[in-house]
């Protein structure tokens, strides 16, 4: 029986990291008088700004998001607004609004770096990825060392195909943001896509050491160890991814691979239960399919006197 390990795409390729918010300026306010104190009590668009980024810091969104607006209505100019409304909207799912808030922000000001970065994620995110190259570059040009505008140029190239680009940008994004793991992560993907596998598995290493528990690290390096018969060494990384994300249902599926390998046919009829039953649930019908046959292959093998 000939096992194939189908390469899976990870979900969420294109998001954006490393985004920061920008505090408004603190505002040093000298002794009032009173009686002018009484006569104001409106808010203005930086206090709606400082509220905005306390919501966020207490985990309240959308209270944030009202906020922000708020502080844009008052201050179409108030560049930190808009973007930091980018960004809020980006953590609930609003993509093409994240987009325009980011737009909104570069307009405000036109040398905010980190406003074009996103605007190039956001627009790498809805595949349009002529623009976000053309935003990233103009991020870049403003800001050399912005670590996440190398990051998500490299997600570009990378959907491009061009993985020594690609390479070339996460390695730069490495070099100004030491403690990311992304980077490294997807410069392993790109090995895998040439198929150099010792250079993959080193990049997926330095991955994990920045964080260990990096789900789908642990699976590509399991994929590579599987495609290098160590089977017992793969099982171990996908047990490993697993236990980094107990919903990962390539973890169950690359382990029933290896279970089969090993002969261990009913180990492998449970994993792959586990991993059809995540795909359908996380409604990705093709790789519930996969697992499916998968599945109907080892309980058929179960079922032979051996």
């Amino acid at each position: 029986m000939r096992l194939s390990f189908f390469k899976y795409r990870i979900a969420g390729l294109v998001s954006l990291m490393l985004v920061m918010s920008i505090s408004s300026p603190s505002l040093a306010l000298s002794p009032p008088v009173a009686s002018k104190l009484a006569q104001s009590h409106a808010k203005t668009a930086l206090d709606w700004l400082n509220q905005g980024l306390q919501a966020i810091q207490a985990g309240r969104v959308q209270d944030a998001i009202a906020a922000f607006k708020q502080a844009a209505k008052l201050d179409s100019t108030l560049a930190p607004a808009h973007y930091n409304l980018g960004l809020a909207l980006r953590q609930t799912g609003q993509l093409q609004p994240s987009a325009d808030a980011f737009y909104r922000a570069t307009q405000a000001d036109p040398k905010f770096a980190p406003a074009f970065a996103n605007l190039g994620g956001a627009l790498l995110e809805g595949n349009n990825l002529q623009l976000a190259n053309d935003y990233l570059q103009r991020a870049l040009e403003l800001d050399p060392k912005l670590g996440f505008a190398h990051y998500n140029l490299g997600l570009v190239r990378e959907q491009q195909g061009d993985c020594k680009q690609a390479i070339a940008s996460f390695k730069k994004s490495i070099e100004y943001s030491k403690n990311a793991p992304e980077p490294p992560y997807h410069i392993g993907m790109c090995y895998l896509q040439q198929g150099k596998l010792d250079q993959a598995r080193d990049a997926f290493y330095q991955a994990l050491k920045i964080n260990p528990k990096y789900p789908e690290a642990y699976y590509n390096l399991g994929a590579i160890l599987f495609q290098k018969s160590k089977l017992q060494e793969a099982l171990e990384a996908f047990r490993k991814s697993a236990e980094a994300n107990s919903n990962y249902p390539n973890a169950y599926y690359g382990a029933g691979l290896v279970f089969i390998q090993l002969q261990q046919y009913g180990d492998a009829v449970q994993v792959l239960q586990f991993a059809r039953d995540l795909y359908n649930a996380q409604k990705n019908p093709q790789w519930a399919k996969n697992a499916e046959q998968l599945l109907q292959q080892a309980q058929n093998l179960n079922y032979q006197p051996r």
